[in-house]
C-alpha cells in the first residue's frame, strides 16, 4: 500500500507541476493555487516512504494517507459543486476534476486493501 501512496503522490505532484506551469504560460499571472495537488502529492509521498521505513508505524501512516486522500478528494468537489452554476470546462476545471478523480481512486484502493489486510487477520 504504501508503493500506491507514492504513485499517487507523484501523479498528484506531475498534475500540480503541469497546472502551475500552464498558467505561467498562457495566462497573465501565474496561480500558485494549481500547485495544491502537488502539496497533496508531496505528503502522500512521504507518508508512503514513511511507511515503508517504519514497519510499526505503516498502519498509521496509511491511515493519515487516506485522510489526506479524502481531503484531496473533498475540497476540489466542493469547489466543482460550488461553480455549477457558471461551470465553464477550462483547464482550471481539469484540474479540480483530475485531482478529485485521482483521490478518490486513491481512497479506493486503501479501504480495497483495508478490508483484504482485516480479512488476512
Amino acid at each position: 500500500m504504501p508503493s500506491i501512496a507514492i504513485w499517487f503522490g507523484r501523479l498528484l505532484i506531475i498534475l500540480g507541476v503541469v497546472g502551475y506551469g500552464y498558467t505561467m504560460f498562457y495566462t497573465e499571472k501565474p496561480a500558485v493555487t494549481s500547485l495544491i495537488p502537488a502539496v497533496f502529492g508531496l505528503i502522500l509521498m512521504v507518508l508512503g516512504h514513511l511507511a515503508n521505513a517504519k514497519e510499526s508505524l505503516r498502519k498509521h501512516l496509511m491511515h493519515a494517507a487516506v485522510i489526506v486522500g479524502i481531503i484531496g478528494f473533498a475540497v476540489p468537489l466542493v469547489q466543482i459543486i460550488r461553480g455549477l452554476s457558471t461551470f465553464v470546462f477550462d483547464f482550471k476545471a481539469f484540474l479540480l476534476i483530475s485531482m478529485t478523480v485521482l483521490c478518490l481512486a486513491f481512497v479506493i484502493l486503501c479501504v480495497k486493501s483495508f478490508i483484504s489486510a482485516r480479512k488476512a487477520a
